[in-house]
Parts: structure tokens; C-alpha cells; sequence
């Protein structure tokens, strides 16, 4: 089933619950001006009461989370409690930037021979967020929450899977006080959003999605000399050099593969063990694959597996596993595809994927544990670094002197010790290599769309 436009469809069945219409042309326009009009005076609006409506934001997410995690389990198939903590996420950050944006955008003094100097941090414009369906809130919150804070005006085109979730936090920023048109959200086409991109209304543009998505957007971004930010794919390497309980290392890596139905751009895609516990560690994970069982967003049960996001994704996904064994690589357990026109696909364990091999180097974007063994920190470290992705990775150690050593070597934009992932949102997200460019969260998140105007008075 190949199913297009804006759309509700349960992944657990393939049913087309509800569609939208794309936007007509003419709409768009209108959406277009009069958020450029808003934009103006939203940037005339002291930061301070910019910032006081996007803590609003925060305190509605909170809020409604039970609402928002209902909509996504349902479009996309996140489980309950993921969709919770999603929603709970998105409140922090929207608070985060609230709290500490006046701050981050605040003049920045120059040293100079004569008169006085400083950096201001003013908006840019109108800027175009495309989102997509993985983590539909959290998205959307660190690209929005900085600029708005910031005055810049946001145009929203979501996943095409995601339409009650777009529209729920269009009715979470009307419902904060946000003047009409400094949050629009549009169901726009492929050939709209180029069009968008080339306006002259439009300052820069924000992409998560794909490598290819990203080439494209970085394409047209570059033709109409607007800055882009790109949070692309990802194939992190998650190296464990020894344990103490191995099972329960094995049982924290499975836990983090499994997060979201392995749909994460920074989920540990490649795990790469030491030889002296590699047999113990992938033993642990089979067992946890075959523990587990299918079943709907609303179960909370951590044994429970969600369907991916489309029957196109899980076919895909199974077709890389065939590939795999092809290539000589070997599905210890899982990687079944469902009968019928659900997304499901069973928890895999795959090892001995050849390395320099064409499957070896794309994204498995799904419930599949790919394992390596290794023998040394250094081939660890070459493994790791052995991919066109560079967005995260981490490395765990009892020495943490010697985690730190080969982590501090990771080809990365995220680099972490004994942990899966630093996460808040105080910590800045993005990757380097085909991962994209580009930084959101943290202080940096706040100096990406942002005119760092030179005001200078001689004196």
C-alpha cells in the first residue's frame, strides 16, 4: 500500500483514518503575507514578552501530554509512554529557551580602539521549519522555541503522516497568545515547499529528514542564498570495551536500540563489543529480541513492540536484511515482516555485516541490534569512524579514563561516555560528515537564525 498526501494511517493496519487537503496556491500566499506582516511586529516585541507566551507554550505541553501522546501513538505509532515523555521533553525545551533566551540573545560587548562597540543578536525573518515523523513534538520544539524567542517567525510544513500533531501544536501556540501568523502551519506539497524556499519572505530554512532530503533542501537553500540547518541521518557507533555484567550492558543497549521502534536518527545503529564478552553480549540480545511481542501504541509494557511508521518503511527494512545476508551477514533472530498491510517488524539481531560492504554503510532505521567484534581500542575506534555519518556516539568502559580516550576520538557531532546519550535541553544536538550541519538546543541553538549586526558609535 503506497498511500500519499496529508494523512492519518494506522500503521498497525494501514488504514487511511483521515486525510487533509493540500494547501491551494492562492492559500499559501496568504499564508505567506500575513505571516511576514506578524513576524515584523513579533520582532518589535521586547524579548522579555516574546519570551513570557513561549513559557506558555511550555506549561500547554505539559499540560496536554496524555492528549498529544494519544495523537502520535495513532499517526505514527509511538508507544504511550515514549509519546508521554515526548510531549514532557518539548515542555522543557520551549521552558529552557523562555528561561534563558533574553540571556542568550543579550548584546555582546566589543573590545575597540575608539567608540563603543557591541554584537547584537536580532532576528533574521520568517524561517521554515520541515519536520519529520519520528518524534513529531520534539522536532518541532527545538527549531521553534529558540527562534521564536529570538523574533524570527516560523512556517511550518510537517511530515505528510503527521497532520493532527502539526495541528496540535498550532492550537498549543494560539492557545499561549502568540499573535496570529507568528506560528503557521501549512500542508504544503513537495513543490510548494521549493517555492517556499526561494521566496523572498523567507530568510532560512530547517530541515530534519534524510541525507537525500537534506541534499535537496541544502540545494535549493544554496540557489537562493538562504542559510539552511540540517539534522540528517545518522549510523552511531556505541562501543562497549568491557563490562562488569554484560547482560546488563547488553540489556541497556537493546533498551536504547528499541526506543521509538529503533526510529531514531541518533540510535545506536552499530554496536561494537570487545571479543571477550562479544559471544556473552550478543547471546544477551537475542534473548532480549525474542522476548518480545507486537502490539498497539497504547501498551506500556517494555516487552511490547510498536509497527514502524509506514508498511513502505518495514518493507524497506526488509529488504536491507535480505541484502544483508546476502552480503554474508547473518539475522540471529527477528527481522520477520508481518502479513497483511501492517507495519510490523519483528526485533532483530544481525552480526558479521562485512565491513566495506554496500549495506554495511546505510542506516538501519528500525528495531534492528547490528553487531561488531572487535579485539583492540584502536580497531574499535576505526569502526566506529567508518561511516559517511558523523551525528553521535558513545563509548562505555569501567576505566573511564579509557572510554574518554577513544570517545574523544569519535568522528562526531555528540560524543559520550558510559552513557547511550546526553540528553536535555541544555545540550546541544547535531552531527558533522552527512549527518548534516548545524546545531539546536543548548546556547548554540539560539545563534543559528540569527543577524549578529555589528552596532558600532564612533566616540
Amino acid at each position: 500500500m503506497n498511500e500519499t498526501g496529508y494523512r492519518v494511517q494506522n500503521p498497525a493496519t494501514g488504514e487511511v483514518v483521515e486525510r487533509f487537503e493540500t494547501l491551494t496556491d492562492e492559500a499559501l500566499e496568504a499564508v505567506l503575507e500575513a505571516a511576514a506582516r506578524a513576524q515584523r511586529s513579533w520582532a518589535e516585541t521586547p524579548i522579555e514578552d516574546r519570551a513570557a507566551l513561549v513559557r506558555r507554550v511550555a506549561a500547554l505541553f505539559e499540560e496536554r501530554k496524555e492528549e498529544l501522546a494519544a495523537i502520535i501513538g495513532e499517526e505514527m505509532g509511538k508507544r504511550v509512554t515514549e509519546g508521554r515523555e515526548e510531549a514532557e521533553f518539548s515542555s522543557e525545551i520551549f521552558g529552557y529557551y523562555a528561561d534563558n533566551g533574553p540571556s542568550f540573545a543579550a548584546d555582546q560587548p566589543v573590545e575597540t580602539a575608539s567608540g563603543t562597540a557591541v554584537i547584537e543578536r536580532r532576528p533574521v525573518g520568517m524561517v521554515l521549519g520541515i519536520m519529520p515523523w519520528n518524534f513529531p513534538y520534539y522536532q518541532v520544539a527545538r527549531f521553534a522555541a529558540p527562534n521564536l524567542v529570538l523574533g524570527n517567525g516560523i512556517v511550518l510544513k510537517h511530515a505528510e503522516i503527521c497532520p493532527r500533531s502539526a495541528l496540535a501544536i498550532a492550537q498549543i501556540m494560539a492557545d499561549a497568545g502568540l499573535p496570529e501568523g507568528v506560528y503557521s502551519t501549512i500542508f504544503a506539497s513537495h513543490q510548494q515547499v521549493s517555492e517556499i524556499i526561494a521566496d523572498r519572505r523567507i530568510a532560512g530554512v530547517s530541515l530534519t529528514g534524510s541525507e537525500r532530503a537534506g541534499a535537496q533542501v541544502a540545494a535549493q537553500a544554496g540557489a537562493a542564498l538562504k542559510k539552511a540547518v540540517l539534522e540528517l541521518g545518522g549510523s552511531d557507533p556505541y562501543v562497549v570495551l568491557d563490562a562488569d555484567d554484560v547482560a546488563a550492558a547488553a540489556e541497556l543497549a537493546w533498551g536504547t536500540r528499541m526506543y521509538n521502534t529503533g526510529q531514531a536518527c541518533n540510535s545506536n545503529k552499530r554496536l561494537i563489543v570487545m571479543d571477550d564478552i562479544y559471544d556473552e553480549f550478543v547471546e544477551a540480545l537475542v534473548g532480549q529480541a525474542q522476548a518480545m511481542r507486537p502490539g498497539q501504541w497504547s501498551d506500556e509494557d517494555a516487552q511490547v513492540y510498536q509497527p514502524l511508521s509506514s508498511r513502505a518503511a518495514a518493507v524497506r527494512l526488509r529488504e536491507q536484511l535480505e541484502r544483508i545476508e546476502a552480503a554474508g551477514g547473518t539475522v540471529r533472530t527477528g527481522g520477520e515482516l508481518a502479513a497483511g498491510d501492517g507495519a510490523y517488524v519483528s526485533p532483530a539481531v544481525v552480526t558479521d555485516i562485512p565491513v566495506g560492504s554496500e549495506v554495511y554503510y546505510e542506516e538501519l532505521f528500525g528495531p534492528v541490534a547490528a553487531v561488531f567484534r572487535v579485539s583492540s581500542d584502536e580497531e574499535a575506534l576505526g569502526l566506529a569512524n567508518d561511516t559517511q555519518y558523523g551525528l553521535g556516539g558513545t563509548v562505555f568502559s569501567a576505566d573511564e579514563e579509557r572510554a574518554r580516550r577513544v570517545a574523544s576520538r569519535l568522528a562526531v557531532g555528540m560524543a559520550n561516555v558510559n552513557t547511550p546519550a546526553g540528553e536535555g535541553a541544555e545540550l546541544p544536538f547535531g552531527g558533522v560528515k552527512n549527518s548534516g550541519y548545524g546545531r539546536e538546543l543548548g546556547p548554540v541553538g539560539m545563534d543559528e537564525f540569527v543577524n549578529k549586526r555589528l552596532f558600532y558609535v564612533e566616540g
